[in-house]
């Protein structure tokens, strides 16, 4: 077992001494949350779009290291855009046949 840090040491500490208290939802709380999980969930649109051969192979190899299927990748790319919560960074791309770093055109 790693050596625990000054804070992990106070919260195990606390913990012994029974200073955490354990807290459950109430039932309006609960019914919350269920209403947003079914919500996030609910899938009753279909969409259609045409993407580039090299961009669905991306996608699909991104889902395959994930461990989803690439549909729900893409949902969940687009609910995150329009949510707000999707950050931008540099994509770390990889050639599928040799895995080396490839750099991606960009029109011009």
């Amino acid at each position: 077992m790693k050596k625990l840090d000054a804070f992990e040491e106070d919260i195990l500490a606390a913990y012994e001494r029974g200073e955490f208290k354990s807290t459950s939802p109430s039932k309006a709380e609960l019914a919350k949350f269920k209403a947003a999980a079914t919500a996030t969930f609910l899938k009753e649109k279909r969409v259609n779009i045409r993407l580039s051969a090299p961009d669905l192979m991306d996608i699909q190899a991104r889902a395959l290291e994930e461990g989803m299927p690439y549909q729900t990748l893409i949902a969940s790319v687009l609910h995150k855009f329009v949510s707000g919560r999707l950050v931008e960074s540099l994509p770390s791309l990889t050639s599928h046949s040799s895995g080396t770093r490839q750099k991606r055109r960009t029109p011009q």
